[in-house]
């Protein structure tokens, strides 16, 4: 198992409201990274991912938690699931 197997994604969003999760979990003990494929792409001269769209991923052994706080804080975002 590689060390992004480790990871799982717990939100999608606009860069500002995955700023302010990474806040919330590193309030509580979670650790996060940022996936910006859109910037990705444009770094490495092609297309990719959707422009305002980061996302979002912790420790599997967090996830629960940290959806938990994502949940709470943008209910909306999760209305499709």
């Amino acid at each position: 198992m590689s060390e992004e197997d480790n990871y799982k994604r717990v939100y999608t969003g606009p860069e500002t409201n995955v700023q302010y999760l990474q806040e919330l979990f590193e309030k509580a003990g979670i650790h996060s990274r940022v996936r910006n494929d859109f910037d990705s792409g444009l770094r490495a001269g092609f297309g990719g991912g959707l422009p305002g769209q980061v996302l979002l991923f912790v420790l599997r052994s967090h996830y629960e938690e940290a959806e938990k706080i994502a949940r709470a804080t943008f209910p909306k975002d999760f209305d499709n699931e």
